[in-house]
C-alpha cells in the first residue's frame, strides 16, 4: 500500500516519515539542513513565485489557487512520475512551511499525486 502523506517542516522528523521532500520554493526559515532530514528538496514541483505571492495564503483565494497550481503541475510530469514511482515503494512524506495546514501547497500536491496514482500513471 503507498501513503503520501503531508507535515510541516518544523514537526519534528519520523523513521516513519518515509521519503522525505520539501516542496517549497524557498528554504523554511530556521530550519537547518540537518534538522529537516530531507531525501531530496524538489523547487520544480512548488508553486511559481508569482502565484505563491498571488495566494498570500488567503483562505478565500485557495480554490483558485488551486486550479491555478494544478495548472504549473501539468507542465513537471516527469518530476511528478517520479514521486509517484517512489510512493509505490515507500511512504512519502511531502513537507512544507506554510502555517495552515489546510490551505497550502501540499494539500494540492498530495490530491494530484494520489490521483495519478489512482489512475494508473
Amino acid at each position: 500500500m503507498h501513503i503520501i502523506f503531508i507535515k510541516r517542516i518544523y514537526d519534528e522528523a519520523s523513521e516513519n516519515d518515509g521519503y522525505r521532500i520539501l516542496v517549497d520554493r524557498i528554504w523554511p526559515r530556521g530550519i537547518s539542513k540537518e534538522r529537516a532530514k530531507l531525501d531530496e528538496w524538489n523547487k520544480n514541483i512548488a508553486p511559481s513565485t508569482k502565484l505563491r505571492k498571488w495566494f498570500g495564503h488567503n483562505e478565500d483565494r485557495f480554490d483558485e489557487f488551486a486550479r491555478r497550481y494544478e495548472g504549473e503541475l501539468s507542465e513537471v510530469w516527469v518530476d511528478l512520475g517520479r514521486i509517484v514511482d517512489i510512493a509505490r515503494n515507500e511512504k512519502v512524506c511531502l513537507l512544507y512551511s506554510a502555517r495552515n495546514k489546510v490551505f497550502n501547497q501540499a494539500v494540492v500536491l498530495q490530491q494530484v499525486l494520489e490521483s495519478t496514482m489512482a489512475q494508473g500513471k
